[in-house]
């Protein structure tokens, strides 16, 4: 058998002083060289690493790993057992804290070329459907009623134009009209135990219209418990949660999937317009698409045609060595 990841994490966490975390220990493979041993060609290698090294420790009895912690999970060698306490966890655990990174500095606005690049390009999300995007902006809303958490930061749609015959399409339309898809995201540059019960739930709110809802992040916390909630509150109220990954924006993905809704929310999509003339424009665009069978593109929020030097050059994140321009 060839070199594996289990190889990797096993010599790096020989030499280990303290446990590590999945992705500390592809940076010390990384940096020591160990990596260059392996043949993956995966876009995201610590993401598999730490897949593996999970699976090993919950479904190996034999496994010479062992998982400690929660905040995050670290791991270490099963024979050097005996040099892990409780003290050295609690220890690990405050270090996180008092070190956790502090809020990214681009604007959350600077998030949008990105998830409207994600919504039309990443199949794990369109399935190869080509999804559009539009921006609506809260400045212009009305300042009416209870609307604070009613308008979503983008919305878009999909229509099987290109997929469809015209007939098709226009038979859909003399009998139930269900071929549009309509998506409504809230975007977060972060996500943490500070504010993600408000970030969900104001995605509940804002996307009580749609077809399916999402909270989106490039930050989220990596903390079994936290990520547990996560899921626990995507499959109670149904709001998807997707994570734009910055350091590989094609393997960004959805953490947890929406749940798909059969009708629309006819009364709110109505205030909706009432309230923004921008969700008014994109609700007379979809409308003019289905019924001239023709996408105008320049409608909706324009798909970066190079999300790696976007990110380079707009968010000042550096991107990692062989990353495409």
């Amino acid at each position: 058998m060839g070199y594996s990841f289990l190889d990797l994490a096993e010599q790096v966490l020989k030499g280990a002083e303290r446990p590590l975390t999945y992705q500390e220990i592809w940076e010390v493979g990384v940096t020591s060289g160990l990596s260059s041993q392996m043949k993956t060609s995966g876009k995201t290698p610590w993401q598999s690493l730490g897949a593996q090294l999970y699976v090993d420790v919950r479904d190996n009895p034999d496994s010479q790993f062992i998982k400690v912690g929660k905040r995050p999970a670290r791991f270490f060698l099963k024979n050097r057992e005996s040099e892990v306490s409780n003290n050295v966890v609690s220890e690990l655990e405050e270090h996180e804290a008092r070190t956790a990174p502090r809020a990214p500095r681009f604007k959350e606005r600077d998030l949008h070329p990105l998830l409207a690049y994600f919504a039309y390009a990443i199949p794990s999300f369109n399935r190869g459907r080509s999804i559009y995007t539009k921006t609506i902006l809260h400045e212009k809303s009305a300042k009416q009623g209870y609307n604070e958490w009613v308008h979503p930061d983008m919305v878009g749609f999909y229509l099987p134009i290109e997929d469809w015959r015209p007939e098709v399409i226009e038979f859909n339309r003399l009998s139930d009209n269900n071929s549009i898809r309509l998506f409504s995201f809230e975007i977060k540059k972060a996500l943490s135990k500070a504010n993600y019960r408000e970030s969900y739930f104001q995605a509940v709110s804002n996307s009580s219209w749609a077809h399916e809802g999402y909270l989106v992040a490039a930050e989220i916390l990596q903390d079994d418990d936290f990520l547990a909630e996560l899921e626990r509150l995507a499959a109670s109220f149904g709001i998807g949660i997707i994570r734009l990954d910055l350091a590989d924006i094609d393997s960004s993905s959805v953490l947890y999937p929406a749940r798909p809704k059969g009708a629309l929310d006819w009364e709110t999509i109505n205030k909706l317009c009432d309230q923004n003339p921008d969700f008014e424009k994109f609700v007379e665009d979809v409308k003019i698409d289905f019924e001239s069978k023709r996408i105008h593109k320049a409608e909706y929020d324009d798909v970066v045609k190079n999300p790696v030097q976007y990110i380079r050059e707009r968010l000042k994140i550096e991107q990692p060595p062989g990353a495409a321009d």
